[in-house]
């Protein structure tokens, strides 16, 4: 199946990533939000992403134009329907998702496929609420998705093998390494990365170290490769009040 436009519902920080990926990679795309305040920030985002490639000189000034000029801005998902292939990057919100999907399955024409990129979320549950179970599938890229090579790749129980075999493709034509995860929670990354998360926070809590000395262990005590988020978003207060850190601006740092 050919894909030569690509849907984003979330213009947030994963969901504009993933339309700057796509465009970079010769894709017209359509990225979605609610407002259109939070279209106009995911657009800037990438605008001061790309810009910094200039900086550097990865990318021409004409290049990031060409980029920028393939991203259509969206507050409606009936624009979907222009679209080959869905990536829904909303927040990891199971109710949020599934309204979404049996949305986009009314809106999409029959031949699209829609994927999500949760990181927890069962594959198998958000296609129940569609009537294309066989093209709804994860596809969930790491942050930030415009560096990060890893793509996990879920089949739902009832994804089929076209559908599995057009987001492989997909993952590769915007540069990307797809690897199979099955449809349990966490996935792989999620599953493994969580519970070293809890143990950064557990060390702060048991004052083995300060936040900003766990950190810096774990960034110069790892392989390069393994990119070391910082150590969790919540700190003892931060998480009663429901701070969740860079999402809020707000846990172990002021962000």
């Amino acid at each position: 199946m050919a894909i030569n436009v690509l849907g984003v519902v979330g213009a947030g920080q994963m969901g504009s990533g993933i339309a700057q990926v796509a465009s970079a990679y010769g894709l017209s795309v359509v990225m979605n939000d609610i407002k259109d305040e939070f279209v106009e920030r995911g657009y800037q985002a990438i605008e001061k992403s790309l810009g910094q490639l200039v900086k550097k000189e990865k990318i021409t000034k004409a290049e990031q134009q060409a980029i920028l000029g393939r991203i259509e801005a969206s507050t409606s998902l009936e624009d979907m329907i222009r679209a080959d292939y869905v990536v829904e990057a909303a927040t990891e919100n199971e109710a949020l998702k599934l309204k979404i999907f049996e949305d986009l399955d009314g809106f999409c024409k029959p031949e699209a496929i829609l994927s999500s990129n949760t990181s927890s979320i069962s594959i198998t549950k958000i296609a129940a609420v569609t009537k294309r179970p066989g093209k709804v599938i994860g596809m969930h890229f790491m942050n930030p998705a415009p560096l990060m090579k890893l793509v996990e790749i879920i089949n739902g129980l009832a994804t089929d093998d076209e559908t599995a075999r057009t987001t492989r493709y997909l993952a590769v034509k915007m540069g990307k390494t797809p690897v199979p995860a099955n449809d349990f929670p966490g996935f792989v990354a999620n599953r493994i990365l969580m519970p070293m998360i809890n143990e950064a926070v557990y060390a702060l809590y048991e004052g083995v170290g300060e936040a900003k000395d766990i950190d810096e262990i774990m960034k110069l005590g790892h392989e390069p490769s393994h990119r070391s988020p910082r150590a969790g978003g919540f700190d003892r207060t931060g998480y009663l009040s429901g701070d969740s850190g860079r999402k809020t601006g707000c846990g172990f740092y002021a962000y």
